[in-house]
């Protein structure tokens, strides 16, 4: 997965926009090049996340100015229906007026104190009330640090040091995640990024997705050293690769079975398939959970959670040390009490994920009637192109890189109609409660236009 990673954010320069020719005329974009030539001078590759860098798709990346309810505009005034949504912590969409009179009232009385306030009693409260699968949680800044806590935590309640993972599952630019399989079934893991040492990469263990015998074997030549099992219950990071109810169980029963910790990394689906994530959704309940900004309302803030007994291992509690001075920010704990305070209501998911229902069946249905080799896989409100006549794709393998050739162009083609979606056919999209039923239609027309130049020009 990671080489995969690598190389669509790491390749040579971005190609012209004329490269090829367009179906619908290209926007301007010369503000946005204009200010990326000036990032280059100031960060590595422009920017201060890789795939901000539009290395997989034409053109050079779009600089946002602002965002709306489902729109967003770049620097050069385009205005474009959006289904990245920060990667998805938006789920109420940009700009949400509750959120942000949330945020204002709390900045009146200042921004960070390093000391405890009311707001992360409030929004723990929301949280616990509302999700049986965790008695207790610790706020950190971001869901790499949640998921860097939450391994360190299954080590020290375990009293052991290896952790197993899934090809395919991204977690965070932890350093003992960043890891690729060998050429074994069952293989300590490689590095796949320069800086982190061999010694970390060999406390990790790699196995294929949706492997029940892998994970066997794994179990037999690991005896009692594997601390936890992390994985995406619903990965989302390499493709929408969902995975069958039986696996996940499977995975939970190995687990109890061997005295590991199931780890659920729900940074993306945590709060977006349901308030109880993926945990809710398949009903399975691991031991640890961790969540992403979704928690915050888009801004910087993540959480870990366990039992109560678990948790106790927690500093200051207990013997696993874990700070943060943002920790708890008032300013990302006002935001997600407004955010989450609209997701606990009676309907919400039901309406989100049937309204996402049907705009991913429709689209569906479309490609279907013109023979296209497209399926869209969903669940709940995250879809995800693929240019593929695969019913299933659990696993990264199955993902063939040559499809990419299609989305680049696809991808173009919905930017000059209007249409904005994460610059890789690896990532997924999402919709939001901000997008109405026009919005929708008018995206699904955009979209049927533009399947109809990448498979006319194929």
């Amino acid at each position: 997965m990671f080489d995969s990673i690598k190389k669509r954010f790491s390749s040579a320069e971005t190609e012209e926009l004329t490269a090829h020719p367009a179906g619908k005329p290209d926007i301007s974009r010369e503000k946005s090049a204009e200010l990326y030539e000036k990032a280059k001078t100031y960060f590595p590759g422009g920017v201060n996340s890789p795939v901000r860098a539009f290395k997989s798709v034409y053109g050079t990346p779009l600089f946002i100015q602002k965002g709306d309810g489902c729109h967003i505009w770049d620097a050069d005034g385009n205005q474009f229906i959006d289904f990245c949504g920060s990667w998805g912590p938006l789920i109420l969409g940009h700009n949400n007026a509750k959120v942000r009179e949330k945020v204002t009232e709390t900045m009146q009385n200042g921004m960070s104190f390093g000391a405890p306030t009311a707001l992360e009693n409030e929004l723990a409260e929301l949280i616990l009330k509302h999700n049986k699968y965790i008695q207790k949680l610790r706020f950190v800044s971001s869901g790499t640090e949640a998921v860097m806590s939450a391994i360190r935590l299954a080590r020290g309640y375990t009293k052991r040091d290896k952790i197993l993972k899934f090809e395919g599952c991204y977690h965070g630019h932890v350093d003992s995640l960043l890891v690729k399989a060998g050429s074994g079934l069952v293989t300590f893991g490689e590095t796949s990024s320069a800086g982190v040492p061999k010694s970390f990469a060999d406390e990790t263990i790699v196995v294929p997705l949706n492997d029940r015998e892998a994970l066997k074997l794994a179990f037999e030549e690991f005896k009692d050293q594997i601390a936890a099992i992390i994985i995406e219950p619903i990965p989302a990071n390499n493709g929408l690769l969902l995975q069958e109810k039986e696996f996940l169980q499977y995975v939970r029963e190995i687990c109890t079975v061997n005295e590991a910790l199931l780890i659920f990394d729900e940074v993306i689906s945590g709060f977006r398939v349901g308030f109880e994530g993926a945990a809710g959704y398949y009903q399975i309940a691991p031991d640890i959970i961790t969540y992403g900004k979704i928690i915050g309302g888009g801004l910087p803030v993540g959480a870990y959670g366990s039992s109560a007994e678990i948790m106790s291992n927690i500093s200051p509690e207990g013997s696993v040390y874990q700070a943060g001075t943002l920790s708890g920010n008032p300013v990302a704990m006002s935001a997600g009490i407004a955010q989450l305070s609209e997701l606990a209501k009676s309907g919400f998911y039901k309406d989100l994920n049937a309204k996402a229902e049907e705009f991913a069946d429709s689209i569906q249905r479309y490609a279907t009637a013109k023979n296209y080799k497209l399926k869209v896989f969903r669940i709940g409100s995250i879809f995800w192109f693929a240019f593929t006549d695969k019913p299933n794709i659990r696993r990264a393998d199955e993902i063939d890189p040559a499809s990419m050739e299609k989305f680049k162009v696809f991808h173009r083609e919905l930017l000059n109609r209007g249409i904005y979606i994460g610059p890789s056919g690896y990532e997924v999209g999402f919709v939001s409660s901000a997008h109405t039923k026009i919005d929708l239609e008018k995206a699904k027309r955009t979209i049927f236009e533009s399947l109809d130049f990448v498979f006319r020009n194929k």
